[in-house]
């Protein structure tokens, strides 16, 4: 199948990216989203980075509308970045409201332009205590609609919607994913800073998966 990766940078839709070239599809296109993040700058990079390797087009889409009008504290136009567990109460804070429908809709139809089977997006179950549009109580949905609304019966592919954080680093560790080359941290800065949700989350993929974590952080 032909598809598009909803590639972002960070390590699950980067093994993502992977995955579906190991099951044989075609990928035609990783697609970042510059949406306002405090880590976007951080994150795209290593996105177009992958395609470049992989010899296969990336874009980056300007969603600058969002930063400007949805309220979280993952936008530059938010508060500070939480700490503590990915999956405590105050990691809420981080949601950016109906992200991915706005990015699969937007995909989708890029998809369809170019020719394109599917979309893929690495949402995965450790997403679903916070993000709401991570779950497959949304997802199938959401799937199911940009299919009936699309020509050629786009499909929205989510190999890792069961499946947790530790278990997508093993994978990539099988793929061959270069770790070093992905971004999570939620602050942006220079290096990982060890202390929000996204930098403790991937930690604790690695310990769990017993690989070693090739990350730089601020705090260990």
């Amino acid at each position: 199948m032909k598809v598009i990766v909803l590639l972002s940078g960070g390590m699950d839709s980067t093994v993502a990216f992977y995955q579906a070239r190991a099951e044989g599809h075609e990928v035609l296109a990783g697609v970042s989203f510059d949406y306002g993040s405090k880590h976007n700058h951080r994150e795209i990079p290593f996105a177009k980075w992958h395609c470049q390797e992989s010899k296969i087009r990336h874009e980056t889409v300007k969603l600058g509308f969002m930063n400007e009008l949805f309220s979280s504290d993952l936008l530059k136009s938010g508060g500070e970045i939480p700490e503590g567990h990915y999956e405590a109460d105050n990691m809420k804070q981080t949601v950016v409201p109906y992200r991915n429908g706005i990015m699969l809709s937007i995909t989708a139809g890029f998809a369809e332009s170019i020719g394109a089977e599917g979309v893929v997006i690495a949402a995965h179950s450790g997403d679903h205590a916070i993000y709401p549009d991570c779950r497959e109580e949304f997802l199938a949905p959401q799937a199911e609609a940009i299919r009936q609304g699309t020509y050629e019966r786009i499909q929205v592919l989510r190999p890792f919607v069961r499946m947790r954080k530790e278990d997508i680093a093993a994978r990539g560790q099988q793929l061959g994913v270069n770790f070093r080359q992905t971004w999570s941290c939620y602050k942006g800065g220079d290096k990982h800073c060890g202390k929000c949700g996204t930098c403790v989350e991937r930690k604790e993929a690695f310990q769990l998966a017993g690989i070693t974590d090739p990350t730089l952080y601020e705090e260990t």
